[in-house]
């Protein structure tokens, strides 16, 4: 059913409408564990869903296949995003066909962003340069068919320097009448910003639905980078209830509802009809959020409706060392969603044994493993900055001292970071340095950890009270020259040491067995189960391989074609190792150090 419908049939009943957006994750556990996932939040009646696309295509296969599960198997009314920048009419056409199969009628059309060194970089296809030409195009091959939405920026779109608010409005009434039949929105936290922008569209003659983009905040190093790299204003009001509480992650998440709800509540005050939930493949929070302010009931209440499910799962592993896994049997990384079926759930706790995701640092069997906030591999940072931060290196040295001075605070950000070192960092800092003047560079690290409390300033997380562990730990691109060496040396300490290699062809070298999985950073606290944030396994490394070394390539694109500069970056994404070490004697803090730097 068209979103447009579904909208007046709840206008004309008098009821407020929701909706949810899911990502498709990044490996075939977090997949299947989010089929289960669509499932349970099923209960909560959302209007429909909407699933992301990747940049460029990337996710393609992914976000039709799960499109066509939460259509064809949950039965919820679907729109699947897709965006036009860096993809070909073939590929638009197969997408377009493959939604009308699976009988998706709902369609979110968007331009994406073009690579990141965008004034070196060729447009794939012609057809697609904005927005508005993927919708003409949806229209003239398909018609009425599809009920197709566009973005709104209430807050001015990203890119934006010269347009003001009233010609950014004008572009979007533009992309109405070439037929987009409604708007869902850029996340925002100024309540008052929106409905000022909502109000100005109403008046630029705009009357299609509008739909304001909620996102909740699940952490605060992951609102950070979110509200950067989106531009989102962050009021006062907002900055100053978060400063306190950045680093307990619970109550940071409490907070994330109690905000979103409240905001929720004053759009439907004005008269905003209905809204939309990012959940970043998280399901906790949204349930609270809807329950505070009355649109669903009470946990207990919802939860013996589904009296066909049990207190136990039909296969889960809840052992310490594998996470309290729900769902299909999905070793095969070729699995096929279309013969996915339903398990029963592990009521209660199946909805938040993730709720702390931790990045690519976490359980990579959860729906939201990767990136806090869905984006993928890509650089966090607009090209000019981030051509003002890391200049033109000519060498391998001079990457050495970009490494060395973001270590150092010297520049705020590298290509793999989020943001600047954890406060942590400065007690292996020096460590840090000598490891990255040696042409050791370092993307990931920790100190070891033995009991520290949580509310250390330092090592501290999570609730007060309680007490933290670490496992020393350092990730790091090799030289060819190196790698061989290194590895040698860290076969002679096992299983003290556990490592993972892998060369960006595939190749990929370990002492581990099987697929254990490495819990490297765990919390002890009053009255709850000892919580492991931080988990290394064979198959997160290998996701985050991929993305490691494609950063390489979207840094390599900030610089012209035969320039230096492009030719090193190019060189040292296709010939370097990534190399990802673990000291399992958490008690050792020189450990790691004595095999890296010997």
């Amino acid at each position: 059913m068209k979103i447009t419908d579904k909208i007046a049939q709840k206008q004309a009943e008098g009821k407020p409408f929701y909706s949810f957006e899911y990502f498709p994750p990044k490996t075939a556990q977090g997949l299947s564990n989010l089929y289960d996932r669509i499932g349970r939040m099923q209960a909560l009646s959302p209007m429909f869903v909407t699933c992301t696309w990747g940049a460029g295509g990337s996710t393609f296969e992914k976000t039709t296949e799960l499109t066509a599960v939460a259509q064809t198997v949950h039965g919820l009314d679907t729109c699947m995003h897709l965006t036009c920048t860096n993809m070909d009419r073939g590929k638009v056409d197969e997408a377009l066909a493959e939604a009308k199969r699976n009988g998706i009628q709902n369609i979110l059309a968007l331009r994406g962003d073009p690579p990141r060194g965008q004034e070196y970089w060729t447009q794939v296809d012609d057809t697609f340069v904005h927005a508005i030409d993927l919708v003409r195009y949806i229209r003239q091959q398909y018609g009425d068919y599809f009920c197709i939405g566009v973005a709104g920026y209430p807050e001015g779109h990203m890119d934006n320097t010269t347009f003001s608010s009233e010609e950014e409005i004008g572009f979007l009434k533009q992309k109405i009448e070439a037929g987009a039949d409604f708007v869902l929105t850029q996340l925002f936290y100024d309540v008052d910003g929106f409905l000022a922008w909502e109000k100005q569209c109403r008046s630029l003659g705009i009357t299609c639905p509008i739909i304001p983009g909620i996102m909740p905040i699940q952490s605060y190093n992951g609102f950070r980078r979110i509200t950067s790299l989106a531009k989102v204003r962050i009021p006062t009001e907002v900055a100053q209830a978060l400063d306190p509480i950045k680093n307990d992650d619970q109550k940071v998440k409490d907070y994330g509802v109690e905000l979103a709800a409240s905001i929720i509540e004053r759009l439907l005050n004005a008269g905003i009809s209905g809204f939309h939930i990012c959940t970043l493949n998280l399901e906790k929070s949204v349930r609270l959020i809807l329950e505070r302010i009355g649109l669903v009931p009470k946990a207990s209440t919802w939860k013996q409706q589904q009296q066909h499910l049990t207190n136990e799962p039909t296969h889960v592993n809840i052992n310490s060392q594998e996470g309290p896994i729900v769902g299909i049997d999905s070793t095969d990384a070729n699995l096929n969603p279309m013969i996915w079926t339903p398990t029963k759930d592990l009521t209660g706790r199946s909805e938040s044994w993730d709720d702390f995701p931790n990045g690519r640092w976490g359980d990579a069997r959860s729906p939201a493993f990767g990136d806090l906030d869905g984006y993928g591999a890509s650089l966090k940072v607009e090209p000019r900055k981030a051509l003002e931060m890391w200049k033109e290196p000519k060498n391998t040295e001079d990457i050495s001292q970009l490494f060395v001075q973001f270590i150092q605070g010297k520049i705020p950000l590298l290509p793999w970071s989020e943001g600047s070192p954890l406060p942590e960092t400065e007690a292996i800092q020096s460590r840090l340095v000598a490891c990255n003047e040696r042409g050791l560079w370092t993307v990931g690290s920790q100190p070891a950890v033995n009991g520290k409390p949580s509310t250390d300033p330092l090592f501290g997380w999570g609730p007060k009270g309680g007490y933290v562990y670490q496992k020393a730990f350092l990730e790091l691109f090799v030289g060819p020259n190196e790698v061989e060496g290194i590895v040698q040396r860290l076969r002679t300490v096992s299983p003290w040491i556990t490592f993972f290699a892998a060369s960006r062809d595939g190749e990929v070298l370990t002492n581990t067995t099987g697929d254990d999985s490495n819990a490297v950073t765990w919390g002890v606290f009053p009255g709850k189960e000892i919580i492991q944030p931080t988990v290394i396994e064979k198959v997160s490394f290998l996701a985050w391989r991929d993305e490691a070394f494609e950063i390489w390539r979207e840094w390599e694109q900030l610089y012209p074609k035969g320039s230096e500069s492009r030719k090193l970056l190019h060189q040292i994404g296709h010939d370097y190792w990534l190399l990802n070490v673990v000291h399992n004697d958490f008690r050792d803090e020189n450990g790691i150090w004595d095999i890296i730097l010997s």
